[in-house]
């Protein structure tokens, strides 16, 4: 195993997904992704707005706050809009990123004991057992919307909790999520809100935890993932995301995901709906 309290070697590129035996599988949605497969190298410092899960099939995963120490497991939870850094130290398994505004990004979310969480094994045990069936068995398996779903529940204690987002920011929230063209301003979505562009963007940054801005700009990267997945260009992914041009999608993909968006157009890629539920 890779000694996980040093860099990744020169020339390793950071989080390379690269199972030989099995490429990566990448099942992407408009918000979010499940990644299966073996990855090494250390991802520095970033932060993006999805709950971050990753679940061990083997070896250990490293983790660890801005300055902080590396904190060891096989599973580990990270809350949306954290910073923080990663390394999968050459371990095979699955990274979630979980919307938080769905309900099971909201149960998760308040389940969750601190901003970065590594999960004891003994309840991870049936995550492991559902990922490797998942691998190992497919016609035998849940499909990838249950895993997914399968996944939250069993790392979440207790019932189901929904989360209450005011009415206006959730209609906003739904109209972007339902929309082809990305170039909301915060002064159109404060109209449809029937709010002041200032009382909106108060309210949008106290329900969500980050700005408005910031919100539609993590929108664009998502949307513009799944182009990189099907059409394998960062041009006609900067497009799709309208972003200026691909240097500044892989700059802002990079401030985000701490890895640069190639390593996306790599493997097996599968769009599928959202496994999601959203209040409406």
């Amino acid at each position: 195993m890779n000694d996980l309290n040093k860099p990744a070697a020169a020339g390793t590129e950071p989080l390379a997904w690269q199972e030989a035996e099995r490429p990566p599988r990448w099942y992407l949605w408009e918000g979010g992704f499940l990644v299966i497969g073996r990855a090494g190298g250390e991802v520095p410092s970033h932060a993006h707005h999805a709950i971050q899960v990753h679940i061990a099939l083997e070896g250990r995963v490293a983790i660890r706050a801005p300055g902080g120490e590396w904190r060891h497991g096989a599973g580990t939870i990270v809350r949306a809009d954290v910073e923080h850094s990663f390394n999968a130290g050459g371990a095979s398994g699955a990274m979630l990123m979980v919307d938080p505004e769905s309900a099971q990004g909201a149960w998760l979310q308040a389940a969750l004991p601190q901003d970065i969480t590594v999960v004891p094994e003994t309840r991870l045990s049936g995550c492991v057992d559902a990922l490797r069936a998942f691998v190992e068995r497919p016609l035998e398996a849940m499909d990838v919307g249950e895993l997914v779903r399968y996944f939250v529940q069993a790392l979440c204690p207790g019932a189901p909790l929904s989360r209450k987002i005011d009415a206006r920011v959730a209609a906003v929230l739904e109209s972007i999520r339902d929309s082809d063209d990305l170039r909301l301003s915060l002064e159109d979505a404060a109209r449809a809100a029937h709010l002041s562009s200032g009382r909106f963007a108060h309210l949008f940054s106290d329900e969500l935890g980050l700005p408005f801005r910031r919100y539609m700009l993590w929108r664009k990267v998502t949307r513009a993932m799944l182009c990189m997945g099907k059409e394998r260009t960062l041009a006609a992914a900067a497009h799709r995301g309208d972003f200026a041009d691909a240097a500044h999608l892989t700059r802002t993909f990079h401030q985000m995901f701490g890895i640069p968006p190639s390593v996306l157009m790599r493997g097996d890629f599968s769009e599928i709906p959202s496994p999601f539920s959203f209040a409406s």
